[in-house]
């Protein structure tokens, strides 16, 4: 395979201005990429999704019931969420509830805002 660009001239201080811009977000890609990965499971998207909207958080017995799905089933995917330290506990006498963590809030509000611009235009329809 030839690995021969064919451009007429490589313009390189676009070529290093783009890989300064790389090079200084590499931290919020790493973070981006992680929340990411984690909330690509469709269970887990949910999850954040209802953590993001209830401010006061849940307890997993509240997600099990909204997502119709077994106690420990949720219990595993919200242990996957406080293991990447993207959602937090906070405990209120017996009751764990879960709530978003900060930092990871901002970084996938973006795409639960599109979800809800998403459902108004799919029921004016």
């Amino acid at each position: 395979m030839n690995e021969t660009c064919i451009r007429p001239y490589a313009d390189k201080a676009l070529i290093n201005e783009c890989k300064k811009n790389i090079t200084s977000a590499e931290i919020s890609f790493h973070r981006l990429s992680h929340v990411l990965s984690l909330a690509g499971n469709d269970v887990r998207l949910k999850i954040l999704y209802l953590l993001e909207k209830e401010d006061g958080g849940l307890c997993v017995c509240d997600l099990a019931d909204i997502l119709e799905m077994s106690i420990p089933a949720v219990s595993q995917h919200l242990r996957k969420l406080k293991d990447a330290n993207i959602i937090q506990p906070c405990k209120k006498g017996q009751t764990i509830y879960y709530s978003f963590a900060k930092e990871h809030r901002e970084i996938i509000k973006p795409l639960f805002q599109y979800i809800t611009i998403s459902n108004r235009k799919k029921q004016k329809a």
